[in-house]
């Protein structure tokens, strides 16, 4: 079972229109799951009717997702941006300020991160200095 984290703490997935695999969807998906190596400029002119994306995260350790999150926003788009997996408490802030909406955690990791350690991350503005710099 997975649990879903936003601003305001775990949360039920309301999501039901399912995921497709980058690799099998057509120009007509909805939904996209894209795995951590995706080049979002592959997605250029494929965003138009997307109402969700879902990025993997293969590991704590691996940062591709931010990156991938943040150019889907600089290229656009404006739909429902979901991280996917080993993503910590810690990093919360930083999803939120790369794009992300929520994040989808499994139950053993809401285990060892409860949901008190994700909302102390919650003020994710309050720690942006390059906010506070421009003004």
């Amino acid at each position: 079972m997975t649990i879903l984290v936003n601003d305001g703490g775990f949360a039920a997935d309301d999501w039901t229109g399912g995921f497709v695999p980058l690799a099998d969807a057509g120009r007509d998906a909805t939904s996209l799951d894209l795995p951590a190596d995706t080049d979002p400029l592959t997605l250029a002119g494929r965003l138009e009717g997307v109402t969700m994306i879902r990025v993997d995260f293969p590991g704590f350790a691996d940062g591709r997702g931010f990156s991938i999150a943040r150019q889907l926003r600089l290229m656009g788009y404006r739909g429902r941006l979901r991280a996917k997996g080993h993503v910590l408490a810690d990093q919360y802030a930083m999803a939120r300020r790369s794009g992300f909406d929520e994040v989808e955690i499994d139950d053993a990791l809401a285990a060892r991160q409860p949901q008190e350690q994700w909302i102390a991350r919650a003020d994710w503005r309050a720690g942006d200095y390059q906010a506070r710099l421009r003004g």
